[in-house]
């Protein structure tokens, strides 16, 4: 059971990290954080473009949710900002609702992620079953490809895109023959200079340079070569604003919050989801460990924060916390210096964003996609068994052709089947009516073979006592023949009880009291223990009944039996 009462546990790393901070400290986080900052700067223009919002939005995100983020999460190298996740949702919340639909289901998102973190569910959100994961990061991945084709090829396509996945598709099709060479090949240059680079030095930002070559190219080419219709940042957006945007109030009311709490559910969910995936890679590389529950605080704050500023949502980015790592980077130091850096080139450096080419960004981007893919990943399902495969592709399929929302609860439901599944599946009920080994199952080595009476049927049950279980239980008890003096059920292996295998236990104790059986339980552990006195069940069979081992429910069954006490039975 989950105990609300405690306080809230909230840690920050920052605080902890400056407990013992020093100059080489800081050195190495300036160094990372510098490197980081020039790393997330293209990503947070694509990521922003992508989503429907302007590089400046995408920038301020970064710096924004940057900033929180390593300030109040719980890891001390998570660096947080807008991600290709969730481009998809952003987009379509947008198109639906608007900027401020989409400022609205951001700051209930950070809520949510905050009381999540509050009632310690970070745990239970690193359980989702892989293939799911895999599945809405393919997804994604995908979706992501196919935002970008009208600037990766120079379309002109004069009709308004659909949303959907396939009707976008035979537009992208249709249009072809519009296709502008010169953008593709800016397009496809950047594509072969972001592979390329990791190879010359893993510390080089591919991203940046392949910005920066080709920004320069295109520069140059349009004013000395006469090269035209390669569209820029500046040709699409305008000159983009220098400084940081003052904050403003979003309207919140009863009307907006009931339309748009399903999307804030998922920008929560995969924030979360994304977040402790990044925060769990950056643990097996640095060996730290992060506290999730804190993690998924700071994650809302940062989302709670950035609406008020005309931010997108924010999370952990696995991409630049491993360059955090890889540069020097160990304490949130090192984020919070990485939004500074941002600050400082929007504020110094923003006119020359406006010369970076729209298909540069799209080259940018489909590697993103191409990394988010996964497909070696995908591979290595399709090896799995079968309900892994179909749980991949369900949510796969639902993520690209119909709402990553939908996807999202579909794949969360499919979690909590898979779960229940397999927790049946290894929950097993074994009968003895001869004799017991009651070592069995056990570590100890001397075994002790007991006797059963006659008139006596044991039932252990080994795994949680839930519904799925208690169906089970009382489909196998009508099973058997004769009707017993007394039927002893052994619950040494039970971790937990619900409410509903309560209730199947308070239905078999009735059942068999007006059958004149005697109902004893046996080796309840402390936890179940409690939660059976709690709603009585020691008054209903009688505290004796309730043993703490088996041959001690073993002779109180002989008692019965020998002096043919009969039952008293409790009406509830």
């Amino acid at each position: 059971m989950m105990n609300f009462s405690r306080k809230i546990e909230f840690r920050p790393k920052l605080a902890s990290s400056l407990k013992h901070y020093s100059i080489g400290k800081f050195k190495e986080d300036l160094v990372a954080g510098i490197v980081v900052g020039i790393v997330a700067l293209p990503l947070a223009i694509a990521f922003g473009i992508a989503s429907g919002v302007t590089p400046t939005v995408g920038l301020v995100t970064a710096i924004i949710g940057g900033f929180c983020v390593s300030a109040f999460g719980g890891n001390s190298v998570q660096i947080g900002g807008p991600t290709g996740a969730f481009i998809v949702i952003v987009y379509n919340i947008i198109q639906l609702y608007g900027l401020q639909g989409l400022a609205i289901a951001t700051f209930m998102a950070g809520l949510i992620l905050v009381l999540m973190g509050v009632f310690k569910l970070g745990t239970i959100i690193k359980f989702i079953p892989y293939p799911i994961v895999v599945g809405f990061t393919s997804g994604i991945a995908l979706t992501i490809f196919s935002t970008q084709i009208v600037d990766l090829f120079g379309l002109k396509i004069a009709e308004e895109l659909p949303g959907d996945f396939i009707s976008k598709w035979v537009v992208y099709i249709r249009n072809f023959d519009t296709m502008h060479l010169a953008t593709l090949a800016v397009g496809l240059l950047t594509i072969a200079i972001v592979i390329v680079t990791p190879r010359i030095s893993k510390k080089l930002p591919g991203a940046l340079i392949a910005i920066t070559i080709m920004t320069v190219a295109v520069y140059l080419l349009s004013t000395f070569c006469g090269v035209t219709g390669i569209e820029t940042i500046g040709d699409r957006f305008g000159n983009l604003p220098s400084e940081m945007p003052a904050p403003h109030w979003i309207g919140l009311n009863m009307t907006t919050i009931n339309m748009l709490l399903p999307s804030a559910f998922t920008i929560a969910m995969l924030g979360a989801i994304e977040s402790l995936l990044s925060a769990t890679v950056a643990d097996g590389a640095t060996g730290n460990r992060t506290d999730n529950n804190t993690e998924l605080i700071g994650q809302g704050i940062a989302n709670i924060a950035v609406p008020f500023f005309g931010g997108i949502p924010v999370t952990g980015a696995i991409a630049r916390t491993m360059t955090n790592i890889t540069n020097g980077g160990r304490t949130p130091v090192a984020g919070i210096i990485h939004a500074v850096v941002l600050l400082l080139i929007m504020l110094l450096l923003m006119p020359l964003i406006n010369y970076v080419p729209m298909a540069c960004l799209a080259g940018v981007l489909v590697m993103v996609a191409y990394g988010m893919s996964g497909w070696r990943t995908v591979a290595g399902i399709l090896k799995n068994p079968k309900s892994d495969i179909a749980v991949l592709a369900v949510t796969f399929l639902l993520t690209v052709i119909f709402d990553l929302t939908i996807a999202i609860e579909i794949g969360l439901l499919l979690a909590i089947v898979m779960f229940l599944k397999r927790v049946m599946e290894n929950t097993q009920i074994k009968v003895f009516s001869d004799q017991i080994d009651i070592a069995d199952g056990s570590e100890a080595s001397r075994h002790e073979v007991l006797s059963v009476p006659k008139g006596v049927e044991i039932y252990e049950i080994e795994g949680p006592f839930f519904f799925g279980v208690a169906t089970k239980f009382d489909d196998l008890m009508r099973t058997m023949g004769d009707k017993p003096v007394v039927r002893i059920i052994r619950m040494r292996k039970v971790p937990f009880i619900d409410s509903t295998g309560i209730h199947n236990l308070e239905i078999l104790i009735n059942s068999s009291q007006k059958e004149g059986i005697h109902v004893v339980l046996s080796g309840v552990t402390p936890k179940v223990k409690e939660v059976l006195l709690h709603v009585g069940i020691d008054r209903k069979i009688g505290a004796d009944h309730i043993c703490d081992h088996i041959t001690k429910a073993l002779a109180t069954a002989n008692t019965f039996i020998e002096n043919h006490t009969p039952v008293k039975q409790v009406d509830w």
